[in-house]
């Protein structure tokens, strides 16, 4: 909102006068928390179970086991896009990309929710052809080999849990390991079932299962990437609160042009034009709003603009 170094001169624009464009300062920390070794860990297992359970798919002659490990192996791909794009956040602005390349992970989520649905495909086509072909399953394999990917999956899992809420990009790769436990603990049961009963058709049913569970959980990381994507406020900010507190700042008359967008998957920014004909209001004002801000909503780079006269003359959004 203010930078200090700037002096408090007021020029005319649109018709009314306004305060110099003030940002808060970065009194306050906002950096994300660092996940790179929970990246490292979970490609390096998932990618080594995404070979053992390829291997015994064929094996073993179960698609649903093959189904898994496409479906592994995608999240691998996954991991290592979400991985890219937390670094590429922490790039610093430049000449060009003024705000850095905070936006990658936003690109990044939206990726992995495509590419999961690509997936989807494949795994669904090969379901259906087994189901006019069906072929004996190696029942026992299945189920020791998915028992290991509900311990591989379970532990990535456990490792993306505390950003999960706060971070886009991070509730990517949470969501494609806790599906993927979920699903290794399907194709245990049906393996089981198979086993017991000798029904074939078990295991691309289990497959087509697989499929409806990974879409259901990549719409929600889908819609809300190509909302991010949009620049359309985060779901986590009601804006009408937002706008509410602002014009509950002393001294604001009306507030108008506010803007709420998401930087990155984990950083909010603001912008809005706050009416004061009582004139300037220092820098602790600003100081207090950028506080309150961030701690009620989670608005890390605030921008009020200060309209010194009666603000009847608006621009054009």
């Amino acid at each position: 909102m203010h930078d200090p170094s700037h002096d408090h001169a007021s020029h005319s624009h649109a018709g009314h006068s306004h305060a110099g464009h003030d940002h808060a300062g970065h009194a306050h920390s906002h950096a994300p928390k660092d996940f790179g070794r929970a990246f490292a860990i979970g490609v390096a297992l998932n990618l080594g179970f995404v070979a053992i359970e390829a291997a015994f798919g064929i094996l073993a002659n179960s698609t649903a086991l093959l189904a898994d490990a496409g479906h592994n192996l995608s999240d691998v791909i996954g991991l290592l896009v979400a991985w890219g794009a937390a670094i590429l956040a922490k790039r610093p602005p430049n000449e060009r990309f003024t705000y850095g390349l905070r936006a990658s992970s936003i690109l990044a989520a939206l990726g992995n929710a495509l590419l999961l649905i690509f997936a989807c495909g494949g795994i669904a086509w090969e379901a259906v052809w087994r189901f006019a072909n069906p072929e004996p399953v190696a029942s026992v394999t299945v189920m020791i080999v998915a028992g290991a990917g509900i311990l591989v999956n379970g532990f990535t899992a456990w490792l993306f849990m505390s950003g999960s809420k706060s971070d886009l990009n991070i509730r990517g790769a949470y969501l494609h390991m806790v599906a993927d436990a979920g699903v290794s603990l399907g194709v245990v049961i049906a393996g089981a079932v198979i086993m017991l009963t000798g029904w074939l058709w078990l295991d691309p049913l289990t497959s087509l299962v697989i499929v409806a569970v990974i879409l259901w959980g990549t719409w929600g990381l889908l819609r809300d990437s190509i909302g991010l994507a949009l620049a359309a406020v985060p779901a986590h900010i009601e804006l009408a609160k937002v706008r509410g507190f602002l014009e509950g700042l002393p001294g604001v008359t009306r507030v108008h042009h506010v803007h709420v967008w998401a930087m990155s998957t984990n950083e909010v920014a603001l912008t809005a034009h706050l009416v004061m004909p009582g004139g300037h209001p220092g820098n602790a004002f600003f100081k207090t709003a950028a506080h309150e801000l961030q701690d009620r909503f989670g608005i890390v780079h605030p921008t009020l603009q200060i309209e010194l006269g009666d603000g009847l003359v608006e621009d054009a959004d």
